[in-house]
This record gives structure tokens, sequence and C-alpha cells, in this order.
């Protein structure tokens, strides 16, 4: 009876356990939802010390770096996470958006292509992935690699008339002047106002009148 009496008393206490932990783990998104950074980071912090291979604790604790711009810790800690879990492509990406804000564009290549190589077409950082290679390509002057990256990034998320500019500017760069007009004037669909649309399709409409 007595052994009995133990056993039940072991297993509300890891019944216990395991909904604490629970309720951190979902403390800390709820915090990162509410864009409460600094919070989640803590949360994060703590639920690792008591169990260090937790690599949910690194998904939003490096989520949580990134928008808060603490990018250097970011791609330290995506790193700790990935040595638990190698192909947690959560991890691999936003390493790739931590070494992109740090100006390490060839590693963060690396780390979006492996993303995008592996995520399905429902994956909810595809477009960003793809939107910061084409950044990146931009940067190196490739601007046809720019163009197919970019227009990967508007086809996933089409209602963003910043990254319609930049597909735009791509296309403008690479002499693609009638693909470019169409990529402003989508932007100018999208937003009337956008100043950087309204020049690039002026720009490249003065190309193509000549």
């Amino acid at each position: 009876m007595k052994k009995l009496i133990a056993g039940i008393i072991l297993s509300l206490v890891t019944i216990l356990e395991i909904f604490a932990q629970t309720n951190t783990r979902q403390d800390a998104l709820v915090l990162y939802n509410s864009q409460k950074y600094k919070e989640a980071v803590r949360v994060c912090e703590e639920e690792l010390q008591a169990n260090p291979n937790r690599v949910e604790s690194y998904v939003v604790m490096c989520w949580s770096l990134v928008r808060n711009k603490q990018y250097a810790e970011a791609e330290q800690r995506a790193i700790q996470g990935l040595k638990i879990s190698p192909y947690d492509l959560r991890l691999i990406e936003i390493l790739g958006e931590a070494k992109y804000y740090l100006g390490k564009n060839q590693g963060a290549m690396e780390q979006f292509e492996k993303y995008v190589a592996s995520a399905s077409e429902s994956g909810a950082r595809v477009g960003s992935a793809y939107y910061m290679m084409g950044e990146i390509f931009i940067k190196q002057t490739k601007y046809q690699h720019a163009d197919i990256a970019l227009s990967s990034a508007v086809k996933k998320e089409p209602l963003l008339d910043s990254w319609w500019v930049r597909l735009g500017y791509a296309r403008e760069m690479a002499g693609n002047y009638y693909e470019a007009v169409a990529a402003y004037d989508e932007a100018l669909r999208l937003n009337a106002a956008s100043y950087d649309a309204q020049r690039g399709r002026e720009r490249v409409s003065a190309k193509l009148s000549r």
C-alpha cells in the first residue's frame, strides 16, 4: 500500500513538472508574440538552465533576439541549438537571418539555401528567406539571380509593395525594363504613394522611350 501511495505521489509530481514546463514554454511564445522580446529571452534562458537540450527554447530565444536586434547573440544561440538538432529548419532560417543582419552574406546565403530547399511551400519564413536572398544578390550585383529570388518572394507574399519595388529594381539593373515596369506597377497598385516605385517607373519609362 505504501509503495502504491508513493508511486501515485511520484506520478503527480512528474505531471505537475511537465505541466509547469509546458506553461513556461507557452509563456515564452506568448511573450514573443506580444513583442516582449527581452522577457521571452529571459524565460527561454530559465528553460535552458533546467534542460540545456530543449530545442524549442533555442528557437523562441533566437526569434526574440533577432527581433530585438541582438544579432550576434542570436547567431551564437542558433549555432548552439543546431548542435542539438542539426536539421531544425527554424534554427537554420533564423541563423540565416542573424548572419544577414550582421552582414555575413555568404553564411546567410548558405543557411537560406538549406532552408528553402527543405521547407515546404507553406513554410512560414520561405518568402522572407527568398527576399533576403534577393537583397544579397543585389549587393553582389547578381541581378538575374536577384530577380529569381525576389520573384519567388513576391509569389509567396504578394501584398508587400516594398518587395515588388526591390524586384523592379533588380529587373531594372538587369536591363529587363518591361518586366521592371510590371513590378513597379504592381508596387504602385498596392501603394500608390510609394516614392521608390514612382521614381523607379519613371527611370525605366525614360529608358524605354529612347
